[in-house]
């Protein structure tokens, strides 16, 4: 049997829209949706994260360490890893002065940009 743990001390954090962020190590974190996930909820979940549990700045950087793929820590099919700490997080930045929008490894965004899509919530037709 396959046995995905959080690492020991380390406690999950859930965003007011569902969205689980674990911690992967001292590092990383990883951002799990509740179903496949959007753009805005990966990094809003970073940026909350990263704010409210790591106490970062608004203009602290969060980069992208692996793409969407499948979480490490629940075994759910779409997590997206991030860091505040490229250099100790494995991560080569994107080039000074380019901000990626996507979540590809070596994307960033700052704490506050990230925030942004906290606010952004799903088009819905009834």
């Amino acid at each position: 049997a396959l046995t995905l743990a959080v690492p020991s001390g380390a406690w999950a954090f859930t965003t007011p829209r569902g969205v689980k962020v674990n911690p992967v190590d001292d590092v990383i974190f990883e951002v799990i949706p509740k179903v496949s996930g959007s753009y805005s909820e990966f990094w809003c979940g970073a940026s909350e994260y990263a704010r409210r549990v790591k106490g970062a700045g608004w203009r602290d950087y969060i980069y992208v360490v692996q793409g969407r793929s499948t979480s490490v820590t629940t075994g759910r099919r779409s997590a997206v890893q991030f860091t505040l700490s490229p250099d100790k997080g494995g991560v080569a930045p994107a080039p000074q002065g380019w901000l990626a929008l996507g979540v590809k490894p070596g994307d960033r965004m700052s704490v506050q940009q990230a925030h942004g899509y906290c606010s952004q919530f799903p088009v819905r037709f009834d």
